[in-house]
């Protein structure tokens, strides 16, 4: 269904290719995954398929990709549009209408289906991904899990024979996330979709995965999931507890590994965990950097927040946790000034982020948002660096030292919207933390990230807790708050319902618990650092 043959792709003359003498095959019906670290190329890969490489993003294509037997470089997009479906890191920029209704069913509009197949097709994606709730909602008023939903479901809603995923479920709370892989899976197996899918939260995906294409250094290999593996760069956390132990072969699903663990628990009875990350109480902290207090804020005339009382304090991190939709993002533009409280207050550093002057309001809370573009206005990577410096008045370099902490390989003089999802975002961290804000607030920061990346971002603000710095972390990664937190709140509708140290509500939770506290329940360990600390004392 898909083939490349010897394919190379250059975007600069005098640079390295981005992908190189890239040989690959993805059978109708298989669902394939492929991972690498960010900024490999997995991208540009992905957008070889339906030919928007190169004929929207330019550069040099050489070798031959065919779809279905259509070969891309004669075919535009357009001309692949019956046959391939794609959605991309940002769902929301490619969106058309207004609501949701209308953005199912545009792409069946463009392609002529017939009025009665189309409303039939359209109840059946809201279904489908958990969407008649919200089927009249405007698309600008959803979350970005919301919106990852509608852009997944007007494209599905086309019956594609070919699905191009771009990191899916990054947006995506973990029970979202599974619904929709698991929707994925029956059409692959009962339809024969084919899917070729890029995500690094591969907790989440690789158990579904028929192979996995690895990409490296702009070359790309294929394998089945257990082989591919053991010589990734990249894994999940399940298959590095069975690198820990000797396990043969890897688990890939939390199911093989418990079939396995046996040994290991009884190894570890009785022992309770020294996390790497601290458990803290409730009380005893610093000041309070963050209070709200009954806080109710409104998007529109409708209530998004109703009555929450939280506050984060200096030295700790602090995980928010919910569905999507239950009024993380609206938080934390409340604890910034973006949004009113309509009831109550909201303090950062005892006075009210809404009445402040914005230069002030950077000395006290920095933000990181969901799309790391609004941050972004310079024609380079140093020309943004350069003027953060200046902003937030630091030594120069200082965030472009943060940058190639985070992202080594990016390079001065690439435009910022010419970087991958996770470079962008990256990108957007280091503005932020270069003027080290007393809090510092982060919505999703994990989205397109790779492992290492992830690793060495935990390392960064578990630096800036230990500066008595506060940090506030909206997110739906749950491995990322096993690394990363002290505290976890969890919010539902509007409402806090959960406030806690992070080992008891990860631990205690079907939803939110971290692949090896799965594995290793009833025992109470949250990842894989923590378990090779106790073996090695033991």
């Amino acid at each position: 269904m898909i083939r490349f043959e010897d394919v190379g792709v250059r975007f600069d003359d005098g640079g390295e290719p981005v992908l190189s003498a890239v040989d690959l095959q993805v059978d109708e019906g298989e669902l394939a995954l492929v991972v690498g670290a960010t900024g490999s190329g997995k991208t540009t890969l992905l957008r070889c398929v339906n030919g928007l490489v190169p004929h929207f993003s330019g550069g040099t294509l050489s070798g031959r990709v065919t779809v279905d037997g259509r070969d891309t470089r004669t075919h535009r997009p357009r001309d692949l549009a019956d046959v391939v479906g794609v959605v991309g890191q940002d769902p929301a920029a490619a969106f058309v209408t207004d609501t949701v209704e209308e953005e199912l069913a545009y792409g069946m509009e463009s392609l002529g289906v017939h009025g009665d197949v189309m409303r039939r097709r359209v109840e059946e994606t809201l279904d489908l991904l958990g969407l008649a709730d919200v089927r009249q909602r405007t698309l600008r008023t959803l979350s970005g899990g919301q919106q990852q939903r509608v852009a997944i479901g007007g494209v599905l809603a086309a019956h594609p024979r070919v699905l191009v995923l771009d990191e899916p479920t990054s947006a995506l709370d973990p029970v979202a996330a599974e619904e929709v892989l698991a929707a994925l899976t029956r059409l692959v197996h009962d339809l024969g979709l084919t899917v070729l899918l890029a995500e690094h939260r591969l907790e989440r995906v690789v158990q579904y995965a028929d192979r996995v294409v690895v990409v490296e250094n702009g070359r790309v290999s294929s394998d089945l999931p257990a082989a591919a593996m053991a010589t990734s760069p990249v894994s999940p956390p399940i298959v590095d507890l069975g690198r820990l132990a000797g396990w043969s072969p890897l688990p890939l699903s939390v199911r093989d590994a418990r079939r396995v663990v046996g040994p290991m628990r009884t190894q570890l009875a009785g022992r309770a965990p020294n996390r790497i990350v601290r458990s803290v109480t409730m009380t005893g902290q610093g000041e309070a950097l963050l209070s709200a207090r009954a806080l109710v804020v409104n998007r529109g005339r409708r209530p998004v927040l109703r009555g929450i009382d939280l506050e984060v304090r200096a030295g700790e991190v602090v995980a928010l946790m919910g569905r999507n939709g239950s009024g993380k993002s609206t938080l934390l533009a409340a604890a910034c000034g973006l949004l009113p409280a309509r009831v109550g207050s909201v303090r950062t550093g005892g006075l009210d982020p809404a009445s402040l002057p914005p230069r002030e309001l950077l000395r006290r809370v920095g933000l990181v948002p969901q799309d790391p573009g609004l941050l972004l206005y310079g024609e380079t990577v140093s020309a943004e660096c350069r003027a953060a410096d200046t902003d937030m008045r630091v030594a120069p370099g200082t965030t472009r030292t943060l940058l190639v902490y985070l992202a080594p390989d990016v390079e001065d003089r690439t435009h910022p919207r010419d970087l991958s999802e996770g470079q962008r975002l990256a990108l957007a961290l280091a503005i932020v933390l270069a003027g080290e804000p007393p809090l510092v607030l982060l919505d999703e920061p994990t989205r397109g990230l790779d492992y290492g990346a992830k690793t060495r971002l935990v390392a960064s603000l578990r630096s800036l807790a230990a500066e008595r710095h506060g940090v506030l972390v909206a997110t739906h990664d749950v491995e990322l708050v096993a690394e990363l937190a002290d505290r976890v709140v969890v919010i539902a509708d509007g409402e806090l319902v959960t406030d806690g140290p992070a080992d008891a509500v990860l631990a205690g939770s079907p939803a939110f618990a971290p692949q090896v506290a799965k594995v290793m329940h009833p025992q109470p360990w949250l990842t894989v650092a923590d378990v090779a600390a106790a073996l090695a004392a033991s």
